[in-house]
C-alpha cells in the first residue's frame, strides 16, 4: 500500500520524539553530572569527582552493543515498532531510579552501585533504539528523500540534548549551585521517565514499515545471517568510528572542557551549547537533503578531510579564547564539520543492508563501535588531562577521523547502491 506523504511524516514523528526523549535522559547524565557527582562520588578533587561520572557515562556505553544485539534482533523478527516500544519503557524504568536513588551520605557504597546498574539499564535501551530507529525512518521514508527524512534520527537525538540543556539553563536560573547540587539535579530525571511514558503511547500507535511486512526470512536476525556480510558489518564500524568520538567530543566532553581546561563559568557555556547545538540541529535536515541530490560520500568526505586537519586548531584555539563568543564560534566549526557525518550516517547504515538483517546490522557493529571508542571520550580526555597531556587527545581525535576517511575513500556510495531499493 502506497503512503501518503502526511502519512509518512506522521510515522517518522513518532519514531523521532521516542529517539528525542531517550536521548534527553542520556544527555541528562551528562549535563547535570557537574551537579550530581559529589552525590555519588564525594572527593575534594573536582576532576576526580568529574572522571568517576564520565567512567560511569562510559560503562552504560558497553551495553549498547548488547542492546543493539538483543532489541535488533527483535526488530528483524517481531517489527520495528514493538522494538521501539520495549527500548523507550526499558529508558523510562532507568530514568526513575536515577532519580529516586539516595546519595552516597544516605546509602553509602550502594548509592553509585544502583547509579551503575541504572545507567546500564539506559546504555541497553539506547543501544537498541539506535539501529532500530534508523531502520524505521530509513524504511518508512520515500525514495528520493531518504537522507532528509533519516536525517530526523540526529535531529531528535540532538533535540533531546537541547532540552536537557533548556531545563540546564532554566533550573540554573531558579535554584542555587548548592540546592542544585542537593535536591535540583533529580527534576530532570523525572521528567525524562514522565516524558518516555507519554511516548510509550504514542509508538503504540505507529505503523509497521512495509518492507518488514513483506520479508518472509526464517533466519531474520540472526548473528549467522549477519555474517555473511562482512564487508558491510566492518564498513560500518570504520564509518562510525571517527564519527562517534567527533560526535562526542565536540557535544558531551566540550563542556566539561569549557569549565575545567578554558575556565569560563557554568552558566555561560550552557548558554554556548545550547546556541550552537541548537545551529548544529537545523542544518542535519540541509544536509540530508543534499545527500539525496549528490550522494552520501562528499558529504563523509567533507567530515573526514576537515575533521583531519582542523580539529588540532580548533581545540588549540579553544584553550587560549577570552570571550564566550569565541568560543562559540569555535565549537560551532567543529559541529559543522561533524554534520557530514551526523547526518547522514543512519541512512548509509540501512542502505547496507537487506530488510530481514537491517536493524541487527545497523545497530550491532555500530553499538560495538561507540561502546569502545564514543563512550570512553570523557574519560581518555579527562585522564590525559590529569597526568597533565591533554593535548595528546586532539592528536587522538584526528587519527581516529583520517581512518575513518580511509573508509570512505574505499567504500561505494551507498545511494547508488541501497538495498532499500531492492
Amino acid at each position: 500500500m502506497q503512503r501518503t506523504e502526511k502519512k509518512i511524516i506522521s510515522n517518522i514523528l513518532k519514531g523521532s520524539l521516542g529517539n528525542l526523549i531517550e536521548w534527553f535522559d542520556w544527555y541528562v547524565y551528562a549535563s547535570f553530572a557537574i551537579y550530581f557527582a559529589p552525590a555519588f562520588f564525594p572527593s575534594h578533587d573536582k576532576t576526580a569527582e568529574l572522571l568517576s561520572t564520565a567512567a560511569v557515562f562510559a560503562i552504560g556505553f558497553l551495553m549498547r552493543p548488547l542492546g543493539s544485539l538483543i532489541l535488533g534482533k527483535y526488530a528483524d523478527q517481531y517489527g520495528r515498532r514493538a522494538a521501539l516500544t520495549l527500548s523507550v519503557l526499558i529508558m523510562a524504568v532507568g530514568s526513575l531510579v536515577i532519580a529516586i536513588t539516595p546519595s552516597y551520605s544516605t546509602i553509602g557504597i550502594s548509592a553509585p552501585i544502583i547509579l551503575i546498574l541504572a545507567r546500564l539499564f539506559q546504555g541497553l535501551s539506547l543501544g537498541g533504539e539506535y539501529g532500530t530507529s534508523a531502520t524505521y525512518l530509513s524504511e518508512m521514508a520515500s525514495r528520493g528523500h531518504r537522507g532528509f527524512y533519516a536525517s530526523f534520527q540526529y535531529v531528535t537525538l540532538i533535540s533531546g540534548q537541547l532540552i536537557a540543556l533548556g531545563v540546564q539553563i532554566i533550573l540554573q536560573s531558579l535554584l542555587s549551585n548548592e540546592m542544585l547540587s542537593r535536591w535540583g539535579w533529580r527534576i530532570p530525571f523525572v521528567v525524562g521517565a514522565l516524558g518516555a511514558i507519554v511516548v510509550l503511547f504514542l509508538r503504540l500507535s505507529m505503523e509497521e514499515s512495509d518492507q518488514f511486512k513483506t520479508q518472509n526470512n526464517r533466519n531474520s536476525g540472526s548473528l549467522r545471517l549477519l555474517l555473511q556480510y562482512p564487508k558491510s558489518v566492518l564498513t560500518v564500524v570504520g564509518l562510525t568510528l571517527g564519527g562517534t568520538i567527533a560526535f562526542y567530543t565536540y557535544t558531551t566532553y566540550l563542556q566539561k572542557f569549557m569549565i575545567n581546561s578554558v575556565g569560563l563559568p557554568t552558566q555561560k557555556v550552557t548558554l554556548i551549547n545550547f546556541a550552537a547545538l541548537f545551529i548544529f540541529m537545523l542544518l542535519q535536515p540541509i544536509a540530508g537533503a543534499v545527500s539525496d541530490k549528490i550522494g552520501r560520500k562528499p558529504l563523509l568526505f567533507w567530515f573526514g578531510i576537515m575533521g583531519t586537519i582542523f580539529t588540532m586548531p580548533i581545540f588549540i584555539l579553544l584553550q587560549q579564547v577570552k570571550t564566550g563568543f569565541e568560543a562559540f564560534l569555535l565549537m560551532l566549526a567543529g559541529l559543522i564539520i561533524v554534520t557530514g557525518y551526523t547526518s547522514i550516517n543512519a541512512i548509509v547504515k540501512a542502505e547496507m543492508f537487506p530488510t530481514e538483517i537491517r536493524a541487527l546490522g545497523v545497530g550491532l557493529p555500530y553499538g560495538l563501535t561507540v561502546a569502545i571508542f564514543g563512550g570512553t571520550v570523557e574519560y581518555v580526555a579527562l585522564y590525559l588531562k590529569k597526568i597533565n597531556h591533554e593535548n595528546l587527545f586532539f592528536v587522538y581525535v584526528t587519527v581516529v577521523i583520517f581512518i575513518s576517511l580511509l573508509v570512505y575513500w574505499r567504500m561505494t556510495d551507498t545511494k547508488h547502491t541501497s538495498h532499500l531499493d531492492k
